[in-house]
């Protein structure tokens, strides 16, 4: 069913902006997964979204680095990374000043697997944002940066609140 046949059969009328945002940020990530996940077929979108974050960093990230850059546990990006390194996508290598730390680097074969992909990536892109000015996207790029800093101010008033109750629920 195409998103604009699922809104005709439901009634948003009294659902708040900011929540039917949300909802379609759902929606359309899991959309997109799907559509990317079938596109790649030998690596995962969530594996393929991890290269392009360490690709994009200046020097090879931590597993906590990586965890804090994509917003996910580390536990889940633990898994991700372990599955890309059986692939051969990835190395753990030991941080040269701190040898408990490991850094992820992206191999030669994960380089020439980008490198293929590259075209079909850049029609999928070149296609999703068909007919939306550039100005629209940066504008909407602001918006979800502007939530995303709220989203991180509740967080850290919620774990603030746990703590003082003696309930803290992070450890």
């Amino acid at each position: 069913m195409k998103l604009e046949d699922a809104a005709q059969q439901m009634n948003f009328s009294e659902i708040p902006p900011g929540y039917y945002l949300l909802g379609l940020i759902s929606a359309f990530e899991n959309r997109f997964q799907a559509m990317a996940d079938s596109a790649m077929r030998e690596i995962s979108w969530k594996q393929f979204f991890l290269i392009i974050c360490v690709n994009l960093c200046k020097k090879p990230p931590t597993i906590g680095e990586l965890s804090e850059i994509v917003g996910s546990s580390h536990q889940n990006v633990k898994q991700l990374l372990l599955k890309l390194e059986k692939k051969e996508f990835i190395t753990f290598r030991p941080d040269e000043k701190d040898k408990r730390k490991q850094r992820i680097h992206l191999t030669d074969h994960c380089m020439e697997f980008c490198e293929k992909n590259d075209e079909m990536s850049i029609d999928i892109m070149k296609n999703m944002f068909n007919g939306i000015p550039e100005k629209d996207i940066k504008t909407t790029i602001r918006t979800i940066m502007e939530i995303e800093k709220n989203l991180r101010g509740i967080s850290l008033r919620s774990k603030v609140l746990r703590r003082t109750e003696g309930k803290d629920l992070y450890r």
